[in-house]
């Protein structure tokens, strides 16, 4: 059975990933927090595609949501067959200027959030011949970030986890795959507070549905990372070479200049 579960689907990249499903024929759970938003979306997965669309306004963000997902699946007998850990976001700022309770806040979705509902949904994916789990990280997870050093960090831990359960489950039928994209053309610069770096952003962004449409064939693919965009591969390369000093030096000059 075709059945996906997609976290953070009300916008951006969310959306995207939850479209691209959905034209693969893929029955689909969109959860985000924005009951409306999730409406609105479903309403245009109904009227372009011939498939069937569920949502669940839920902030995964909290203790019980994984187990709130867990119940919803299992009172409406609905086995998926892929995860896709998308809901994140990131803060901008000096660590000890900004307020503890937000930070606390992003890496408690970013991190606790994500690690929970995989654990909760894990056994469910088990049960299928094949299984596929997509958790959705950045090419900040490769470099440290100056004024973004918690987001950075969250999202090293998301590749880090993601490459180590790929390998504890590679006898069995579910495949991790870890998609890091760029900057894309969606609200994440807005919902970050970063609106001054929005014009640097854009001389370098990726369109959401091909960040989408990339990361869902190289989970369907079996690899383990995705970049997408030569040049956000590029930056990641150079990453790997060069000294994390140097790293650090130009992503701060990069940042901080706007902040």
């Amino acid at each position: 059975m075709k059945q996906a579960i997609i976290t953070g689907a009300s916008k951006g990249l969310g959306k995207a990933l939850a479209l691209e499903m959905a034209s693969r024929g893929y029955e689909t759970l969109l959860v985000a927090r924005s009951a409306p938003l999730l409406e609105t979306l479903a309403a245009e997965i109904s009227s372009r595609f011939n498939v069937k669309v569920h949502t669940l306004a839920l902030d995964l963000a909290q203790t019980e949501a994984s187990q709130t997902l867990y119940d919803w699946c299992q009172g409406a007998s609905f086995q998926p067959t892929v995860l896709i850990n998308n809901a994140g976001y990131a803060c901008w700022g000096y660590f000890h200027t900004l307020p503890l309770s937000s930070q606390l806040s992003m890496l408690g979705l970013n991190v606790q959030g994500m690690v929970s509902l995989t654990h909760r949904i894990l056994p469910l994916l088990q049960k299928q011949p094949k299984a596929y789990i997509l958790n959705v990280c950045s090419t900040s997870a490769y470099q440290p970030v100056p004024t973004m050093s918690l987001y950075a960090a969250s999202k090293a831990f998301v590749r880090s986890f993601t490459r180590s359960l790929r390998y504890e489950l590679r006898k069995g039928p579910v495949s991790v795959t870890c998609l890091s994209p760029g900057p894309m053309a969606t609200n994440f610069i807005a919902q970050a507070n970063m609106q001054a770096m929005q014009e640097t952003a854009q001389k370098f962004e990726m369109k959401a549905e091909d960040v989408a449409r990339s990361g869902v064939k190289a989970m369907f693919a079996g690899r383990a990372e995705v970049i997408p965009g030569w040049m956000n591969a590029l930056s990641v390369g150079f990453s790997k070479v060069l000294p994390d000093a140097l790293l650090e030096r130009i992503a701060n000059n990069l940042y901080e200049s706007k902040l």
